[in-house]
């Protein structure tokens, strides 16, 4: 019988080794990893933004996405977008603003942050809205204990859609105000108050089901960001209102009731973009009449 070669002592292939090496990461390791993943992919999609590599020029989207990179903890993002604001590269010059992202890299030992914020001076005292937690941790923290329950599910679900939670509570804060049997005038049901037509495009099969029912209004508020490409107030008013509404009316319809339900969703949220998936779905015909008229 023919005996198998055998591997020298002390050697074992790579795929085991990275096999072992993974398996031997902690929870905590592995979720900071696929945290500066997240942070470094957000950060490369700024820099095309603020310099039209690969996209058209936008400022305001390089600034929302360095922020969200900020907030993670990337060291580059943060330098980067206070030199945005310290030198007005497409949005108001703020050095008050630049300052708060130049020290949270200079408390990470970045030198150029350090010598920059000798520069700019003091920061402001508040955090600008942009780090705000889109997670929405801060609110589960301070809610009423009946209320976590449905908050936990929302944690849990919505990173599933690429929905920020956070916006997924003020939807159903604003609609049903987290009770899963609520039932509207309009037979809006559940959580996030789902119309029987909804449901149905949807496959929301039991609306007063509270997993069912906010992964359907889960998946809506996926199609509406990809729809108005991430206006955080165009999803709202057509969440309220319906896209159609909104696509008439060329922007927010002039109903006090969606205008106010706008407004909430907005304060809580903070807020003006939320990234999207731009495969789900084109692009509302109307946008470009609705961004003309906001420049007017």
């Amino acid at each position: 019988m023919k005996r198998s070669k055998s591997r020298k002592p002390g050697r074992r292939p790579w795929a085991l080794c990275i096999l072992i090496a993974i398996t031997a990461l902690s929870k905590p390791a592995l979720a900071d990893l696929e945290k500066n993943e997240q942070a470094v992919a957000l950060r490369n999609e700024a820099r095309n933004y603020e310099h039209g590599n690969g996209a058209s020029r936008d400022p305001a989207k390089a600034v929302q996405l360095y922020c969200e990179a900020s907030r993670l903890g990337d060291v580059e993002a943060q330098y980067n977008l206070g030199w945005m604001y310290a030198n007005g590269r497409g949005i108001a010059r703020d050095d008050a603003t630049a300052a708060y992202f130049f020290a949270m890299a200079a408390k990470q030992g970045d030198p150029l942050s350090q010598r920059m914020l000798r520069q700019v001076g003091d920061p402001v005292s508040k955090p600008p809205e942009c780090l705000f937690d889109s997670d929405g941790h801060d609110i589960v923290a301070t809610a009423m204990p009946e209320h976590r329950k449905v908050m936990d599910m929302v944690l849990k679900l919505a990173p599933e859609y690429g929905v920020y939670p956070r916006l997924a509570m003020a939807i159903i804060r604003a609609e049903s105000n987290f009770n899963p049997g609520a039932v509207s005038p309009k037979n809006a049901q559940g959580l996030m108050q789902l119309i029987p037509e909804t449901a149905e495009r949807f496959n929301v099969k039991k609306p007063f089901d509270p997993e069912q029912n906010i992964r359907g209004g889960l998946s809506y508020l996926r199609w509406l960001l990809a729809y108005f490409k991430g206006d955080v107030a165009l999803v709202a008013a057509a969440y309220n209102a319906g896209e159609g509404a909104v696509n008439r009316y060329a922007g927010i319809p002039p109903y006090a009731e969606t205008q106010g339900y706008v407004k909430r969703i907005r304060d809580i949220f903070k807020r003006e973009n939320h990234p999207f998936d731009p495969a789900i779905t084109g692009p509302s015909p109307e946008l470009p009449k609705i961004t003309s008229r906001r420049v007017m």
